[in-house]
């Protein structure tokens, strides 16, 4: 009986465990890739789980209490573990298109592209090629040139003055992402649409120009 009168009720030591097992096995968990000092504190946490498993033959009770609160305070150590993985992966999808340390025209941003190409750096590449077509509308007029502007904004701003290539457009915009701050790879054919998405949008008579200033992609 709890504070107020309210029954307080302990599962278990079997559904305890179920609990504990279901928690850690959601995909946030998953995903995060542990390095070294995680996996060191996930043998710890395997270690109090052995113990609470320990536990289990001591049936209802204050065994029962002790393994529900190990339950909560493994699941509460995972949380903390995993949660600044997470949001630190979250924060990096937001980084601006162009780098800090000079400035670079479509034409020299296509350049670099070749090169990076010529040496299978597919990566490199495609993301040179994405520069060199926001360069290119900013050049045109097209887009007001826009400091820290990322590429999920991008491609909503080029997909909406250049709508028949918008689905391309999104695609390159969230390759780039992909492979500049995730674990995605190119490769020569997403290179090869890369550049053709760049060409005819270089071609490309646009819908109309867009002021930037007041249009965003969500974040």
């Amino acid at each position: 009986m709890g504070p107020g009168g309210i029954v307080l009720l302990a599962p278990d030591a079997a559904e305890a465990r179920r609990l504990l097992d279901e928690e850690l096995a959601k995909t946030p968990y998953l995903d995060a890739q542990p390095n070294l000092l995680e996996r060191v504190i996930e043998g710890v946490l395997r270690s109090i789980g052995e113990f609470l498993d320990g536990l289990t033959g001591l049936g209802a009770g204050p065994g029962t209490v002790v393994l529900a609160i190990g339950a909560a305070l493994v699941v509460l150590i995972a949380v903390l573990l995993v949660k600044p993985r997470l949001n630190a992966r979250g924060r990096t999808t937001g980084t601006a298109v162009f780098e800090d340390g000079g400035r670079y025209s479509a034409a020299e941003h296509r350049t670099r592209a070749s090169g990076f190409a010529a040496t299978g750096d597919w990566n490199s590449a495609v993301a040179e090629t994405l520069r060199a077509l926001i360069r290119t509308a900013e050049e045109r007029l097209v887009l007001d040139e826009q400091p820290g502007r990322t590429a999920a904004e991008a491609g909503v701003q080029l997909g909406a003055v250049f709508p028949a290539l918008a689905p391309e457009i999104r695609r390159l915009t969230g390759l780039f992402d992909e492979t500049r701050y995730g674990s995605g790879q190119a490769s020569a054919e997403d290179h090869r649409r890369a550049v053709a998405v760049d060409t005819a949008a270089s071609a490309e008579r646009p819908g109309r120009s867009l002021d930037t200033t007041t249009m965003a992609a969500p974040r």
